[in-house]
């Protein structure tokens, strides 16, 4: 049966509004723990939830396990990538992990995903995240670079922050700080989840300045991500062609109430 005339003169908008929604462009590498500070007393393990996900509106997609994973802690670097377990969510292929805390300090948690295939878009994403955990209290180190080929490196101490606290951060790609570079932000919507009134509200967007500095007040407890994105000039093979690789770096922060 042929497609009327006015709904084909439609098609390409729809196409176009499918292309732009946030929740096709906002892929975020998630590296959420159970905990941003692990106390004095109780348990000293803390569990990882390792997906790729469109944060907001809770949409879980299939992940390969990632190509490095590890935690740098007072100069040492540990590789944790043996320490992954494959979990299920809703049906997709997640990763967890399980770190026990044997030394106070801060520690940053990273990881390199695999290539994930967008096929609408025709390109492969690679992200590199980061969250940090602070242990038994004592502070230093939160501010360390891993050295990733993309990084935020926060210049707030990314824990301990009250909901409307400011978080902030600087962009880096290859260790130099990238004049206004646009940084997505995305909150894990769980829980007493907010439902957005527009699809703008989903995806938060800022941009750095010229010393590729950026800056946001979380108006909600819980974690929220942030990722700055870069068109590289590799590419990678699919079915015999040759695919744009788009890189994220990733920098996950928690917010909790004042009660």
């Amino acid at each position: 049966m042929p497609i009327p005339a006015k709904i084909r003169r439609t098609i390409p908008w729809i196409l176009l509004i499918l292309a732009l929604s946030p929740s096709v462009r906002a892929h975020f590498q998630m590296m959420i723990p159970q905990a941003a500070i692990v106390p004095h007393d109780g348990d000293k393990s803390v569990a990882f939830d390792l997906l790729f996900a469109h944060p907001f509106d809770g949409e879980v997609l299939d992940m390969t396990a990632p190509v490095r994973l590890g935690v740098l802690a007072r100069g040492q670097r540990q590789d944790l990538l043996k320490g992954i377990r494959p979990k299920s969510i809703g049906g997709h292929r997640t990763f967890e992990l399980t770190y026990r805390f044997k030394r106070p300090g801060d520690h940053v948690f990273f990881m390199e995903s695999a290539p994930y295939l967008d096929e609408g878009e025709r390109l492969f994403h690679v992200f590199y995240a980061k969250t940090v955990v602070n242990a038994f209290e004592m502070e230093g180190g939160w501010d360390a670079e891993v050295g990733l080929p993309a990084e935020i490196v926060p210049t707030i101490r990314p824990y301990g922050l009250w909901t409307g606290n400011l978080f902030q951060g600087i962009v880096k790609k290859d260790g130099k700080p990238v004049a206004f570079a646009e940084v997505e932000i995305e909150y894990h919507n769980q829980g007493k989840k907010v439902t957005e009134p527009l699809a703008p509200f989903s995806v938060q967007v800022v941009k750095a300045d010229a010393a590729g500095r950026f800056s946001y007040a979380m108006p909600r407890a819980g974690w929220w991500g942030f990722v700055a994105r870069f068109d590289e000039k590799r590419t990678l093979e699919h079915d015999g062609k040759q695919l744009p690789v788009r890189t994220g770096a990733v920098m996950w922060v928690h917010a909790k109430d004042m009660k």
